[in-house]
C-alpha cells in the first residue's frame, strides 16, 4: 500500500490514541513494528514489510526496563533518535511512538504478563530469567495502546516470536503475527543492534555462529534424526573460536518450544554465545516435512 502521510513523533499514549482513532474509524489498516531502537536493516525490513501489507505503519521505540535483568546492558544499550527517526521516515514510518519510561511505566507495574515455564525454561529464558515476562508485558501494553490489525516481528528472536504468537493466542488479541526472516551481513552474521559492541577482531570471528548453524541444518536436511548429534556438531563447529563461550546451542519444536527426541517437523537450531562482553544469539528454522525439504532454510529477517 502507499504511504499516505509523513512521519510524526508522538511521546504519550493519549495523543497517539487520539491520532489513530480517526485512522481505525476510517477502517484503515494499522500496522505495528515494536523495537528498542537502533535501526538496523533487520528492523527496515520488518517497516518495508508493513508499508506493504497496512495504511498506516506505527513504530515504537522504547528500551524497555522491564525485559532486562540486574547486570545487563540497559543503561548502555544503543541510543540515537536523530538517527532512528531519519531511517523510520525513509523506510515508511507514519508515526513513531516514542514514550519515555514513566510515560509507560508511571508507577512500578502491579500487574505484568507472566509467560508459562515450557515456553521459557530454554533457550534465552532460561539464561535471562523474567526477560520474557517483560518483554510479553510491553507488547501487551502496546497492542492495546496502538491496537494494531497486523504486528510485525524478526525470527532472528525466534522464541520471543514463538511467545508472542502465544500470548496473542492465549489471551485473544484481535492481532495477526507476522514473523519475517532474518537479515545478515554478507558474512552471514545476524544483523542485531548489540553489535555495536564487538571489537573488530570479534567481529571477525562473530560469523562463526551462522555457519555452525549451517552445519547442523546441512545434517539434518541431509537425513538426520538424533538431536544430540547435530547439538554435539554445532558446538564443535563453534569451539574452533576457543574466544567463544557458550551459553547454549539447543534443537527444539518449533513454534512449540519442546525437546525432541526425533528432529521430525519443523524444528529450531538456536544457539547463544558470549564473544568479549557480547552476547550473541542466532538460529534457523528447519521444515523437515516434504515439501519444506524441496526447498532451502529461509534465513534472511527482530526484540521489541
Amino acid at each position: 500500500m502507499n504511504k499516505t502521510t509523513s512521519l510524526e513523533v508522538i511521546t504519550t499514549i493519549s495523543q497517539l490514541r487520539r491520532r489513530l482513532a480517526g485512522e481505525r474509524a476510517a477502517g484503515k489498516c494499522i500496522g505495528l513494528v515494536p523495537t528498542m531502537g537502533y535501526l538496523h536493516d533487520g528492523h527496515l525490513s520488518l517497516i518495508r514489510r508493513a508499508r506493504q501489507e497496512c495504511d498506516v505503519v506505527v513504530m515504537s521505540l522504547f528500551v524497555n526496563p522491564l525485559q532486562f535483568g540486574a547486570n545487563e546492558d540497559f543503561d548502555r544499550y544503543p541510543r540515537d533518535l536523530e538517527r532512528d527517526r531519519a531511517l523510520a521516515a525513509e523506510a515508511g514510518v507514519d508515526v513513531l511512538f516514542h514514550p519515555a519510561v514513566e510515560e509507560m511505566y508511571p508507577q512500578k507495574p502491579s500487574t505484568t504478563v507472566r509467560v508459562h515455564e515450557a515456553l521459557t525454561g530454554r533457550l534465552c529464558g532460561r539464561s535471562r530469567p523474567g526477560h520474557f515476562d517483560g518483554v510479553a508485558t510491553v507488547v501487551s501494553k502496546l497492542f492495546h495502546i496502538v491496537e494494531p490489525h497486523r504486528a510485525y516481528f524478526g525470527q532472528k528472536d525466534a522464541q520471543q516470536l514463538a511467545i508472542i504468537q502465544r500470548m496473542v493466542e492465549d489471551l485473544n488479541f484481535p492481532v495477526q503475527i507476522i514473523g519475517c526472516p532474518t537479515v545478515r551481513e554478507p558474512d552471514g552474521l545476524a544483523m542485531s543492534s548489540r553489535n555495536v559492541y564487538l571489537s573488530p577482531e570479534e567481529r571477525k570471528i562473530a560469523p562463526l555462529l551462522y555457519r555452525a548453524l549451517c552445519h547442523g541444518e546441512a545434517m539434518i536436511r541431509n537425513g538426520e534424526t538424533d538431536p544430540e548429534a547435530v547439538v554435539a556438531q554445532v558446538r564443535q563447529q563453534i569451539a574452533q573460536a576457543p574466544q567463544f563461550r557458550i551459553d547454549y546451542v539447543e534443537l527444539v519444536s518449533f513454534p512449540q518450544l519442546q525437546p525432541l527426541e526425533t528432529i521430525r517437523g519443523t524444528v529450531l537450531l538456536a544457539v547463544a554465545a558470549w564473544l568479549g562482553q557480547t552476547r550473541l544469539i542466532d538460529n534457523v528454522i528447519i521444515d523437515i516435512t516434504p515439501q519444506g525439504l524441496d526447498e532451502p532454510g529461509t534465513d534472511e529477517e527482530g526484540e521489541p
